[in-house]
């Protein structure tokens, strides 16, 4: 029975890296489904590939075929942990379920849920800044004194630096009109310029409609307050 692998690889940023690539995994019976462009920069590229090989056997035999690639280096490969989705239909179909939520609480649990989907964290929270607690979480996670260190750090950095910020294994996306900010991480697998994008994108989404539905209830409930 074949077996589904997710390879992360640096590459040059060349007319026909990938194709020499592509040739060794087809040398040990590998077959490329799917392929992702995570970041590129400085004459380099980081693609994800899905991998299909005929026998989890092949694995140390692909990893020996790949390291002949000149100029190629291996980031991680790992089994396909579940059914794979293109994950830009993915992010959209996130995006609209978003979109729907119907409170604002329902719209930070399905940002902290769908986020760690989306981007494939290994856990995500929703910290509330004001008193550094955890209103949402996914997965098995650092303590929130520990989360809230980080975010104010993190925050510190972003003043004077316009690069990202923080372990290379975690992403924070603030929410300004919630009051929190979303924070996901990995267990030592670094999150790419793509990835955080998403992340971003998604907390906007959710921000956004949290204060549509804050301002709703305003009006319906005109004598509550926050």
């Amino acid at each position: 029975m074949s077996q589904t692998y997710i390879l992360r690889v640096w590459m040059p940023d060349r007319p026909g890296a990938l194709g020499a690539l592509a040739s060794r995994i087809g040398a040990v019976g590998g077959d490329v489904t799917g392929i992702d462009i995570l970041e590129r920069g400085a004459g380099r590229a980081i693609d994800e590939l899905v991998i299909e090989l005929a026998d989890s056997a092949l694995v140390e035999s692909l990893i020996a075929e790949i390291h002949q690639v000149d100029g190629v280096d291996i980031e991680s490969i790992r089994p396909a942990a579940e059914a794979l989705h293109d994950p830009r239909v993915d992010a959209l179909e996130t995006a609209a379920l978003l979109v729907g939520a119907s409170t604002p609480s329902t719209a930070l649990d399905e940002l902290c849920i769908h986020g760690v989907r989306t981007v494939g964290a290994h856990w995500g929270v929703i910290l509330e800044l004001s008193s550094g607690s955890i209103t949402s979480e996914v997965g098995e996670c650092p303590p929130a004194a520990w989360i809230a260190a980080f975010v104010a750090g993190s925050q510190s950095s972003a003043r004077v630096s316009d690069g990202d910020t923080g372990p290379s294994d975690m992403v924070w996306a603030p929410l300004p009109a919630a009051g929190r900010v979303l924070v996901m991480g990995r267990n030592g697998e670094s999150f790419r310029a793509r990835e955080r994008r998403q992340a971003a994108a998604l907390a906007r989404i959710v921000d956004t409609r949290f204060r549509e539905l804050v301002n709703l209830s305003r009006q319906r409930h005109p004598s509550v307050t926050d």
